[in-house]
């Protein structure tokens, strides 16, 4: 397939830092989103309603862009790979903790402290991915770099279905199993280079201050945040809840929930493939205003499809759009980003998005609730709303396909 050509022009060094970034992002959106399949669960073990519990995923996006910050000065400073494997074990560690809280507000302490470990995560190994491979090689990456977060839903649904279905454990179990993304620094440590754009840089800048190094940039990252913000919405407005409406408006099994969360993510990953490398043909904003419009007409066969095997296919079509849209991000945001900052700007504008849109579950879950438990209402115009305002916030932006990142990257 002759999309796939810049892949394979790539030297080994560079396959494995594309590999160790997408698995970063794939575990850390595995470790986020086993809470997602097992909220009423906990609920129930707490004696609490779901919208408590939802708090969670709140504070996990409201502490993403403290890691991103935190983390990505580190990156930027001392490195991206050394950072990226403190962080991974964090978040690793933290998960597990997870599986011993002993009530809901520790499990909420808990969650903030992993979104601090898990904003940290993106920023890092996207800026060594895409600063390590050619220019003409960041659409297809940035695709497959994003296509990390629904195979990390993807592998979430897998364990739901192994840990409540196969051996009908409880929810703690869910939480053990997020401890594996761990034996992910042994792939880092032995087989990852640093990122040549860093170290070339390294010798002759003199480390700054974040404030000092944006200068001039300030305008630029308030309509990266608004952008993801937006971004946000859109995934998080698609997803989070989709097991909840499954579950208790439609009230299927465990494995027809685990069969449409996987059609969901199939069709994530294609969209982010696809868009990720057609956006190096058409243009980063292009190609998101596209997904994003395209993402409409799909948003009645995903909500009201009625028969399973239609809310199948609305579930992988709407994915295909919202993922679309998101496999340009990478690309497009360490584009925008300046060489001393892009370990710290792009994440830490994506998190400051995601804080922005952090209410999204819990609105849709109280909007819900208002409503009768009607989630299909809710979510459909959610989804309505924020696709056109994506596609605005797009079209009003810059364009920077293919400019150069330091001496390494031009």
């Amino acid at each position: 397939m002759t999309w796939l050509a810049p892949l394979r022009e790539l030297d080994s060094g560079q396959r494995h830092t594309v590999l160790a970034s997408f698995l970063g992002w794939t575990l850390d959106a595995f470790d986020f989103f086993l809470l997602v399949f097992v909220l009423g669960n906990i609920a129930a073990d707490f004696h609490v309603h779901k919208t408590e519990v939802s708090v969670a995923i709140l504070l996990t996006l409201a502490a993403r862009p403290l890691g991103a910050l935190l983390f990505g000065r580190l990156a930027d400073r001392y490195g991206r790979r050394p950072v990226l494997m403190v962080d991974v074990l964090l978040f690793s560690a933290l998960e597990l903790a997870c599986a011993f809280a002993p009530s809901l507000t520790v499990l909420l302490l808990l969650r903030f402290a992993f979104g601090i470990a898990m904003g940290g995560e993106w920023g890092i190994g996207a800026s060594l991915a895409l600063e390590s491979v050619p220019v003409k090689a960041r659409g297809l990456v940035s695709g497959l770099l994003q296509s990390g977060y629904p195979c990390g839903y993807f592998l979430g649904a897998i364990a739901y279905w192994v840990v409540f279905d196969v051996f009908g454990l409880g929810w703690r179990a869910m939480f053990v199993v997020g401890v594996l993304p761990a034996l992910l620094v042994l792939y880092v440590r032995n087989k990852v280079p640093e990122s040549p754009v860093w170290k070339a840089g390294r010798a002759g800048r003199q480390h700054r201050s974040m404030w000092v190094s944006m200068q001039g940039q300030w305008k630029r990252l308030l309509y990266m945040m608004l952008l993801m913000m937006a971004f946000n919405m859109f995934s998080h407005g698609s997803q989070d809840m989709y097991p909840t409406f499954l579950q208790s408006q439609l009230h299927l099994s465990v494995g027809a929930v685990t069969i449409l969360t996987m059609l969901l993510n199939a069709g994530a990953i294609v969209g982010g493939l696809g868009f990720g490398t057609w956006s190096e043909r058409i243009g980063r904003r292009r190609a998101m205003i596209v997904a994003a419009l395209l993402a409409l007409p799909c948003i009645p066969l995903w909500t009201y499809g009625g028969a399973l095997v239609l809310l199948g296919l609305g579930a992988f079509l709407i994915q295909v759009m919202v993922q679309g849209a998101w496999g340009v991000v990478p690309a497009f945001l360490n584009e925008l980003s300046p060489d001393e900052v892009r370990g710290t700007l792009p994440g830490f504008a994506y998190q400051l998005g995601n804080l922005l849109a952090a209410s999204t579950a819990t609105a849709q879950s109280w909007l819900a609730e208002q409503h009768g438990g009607n989630y299909a209402l809710v979510m459909a115009s959610w989804m309505a709303g924020v696709a056109l305002l994506l596609a605005l916030l797009a079209w009003l932006g810059p364009e920077v396909r293919g400019i150069g990142f330091g001496e390494a990257g031009s």
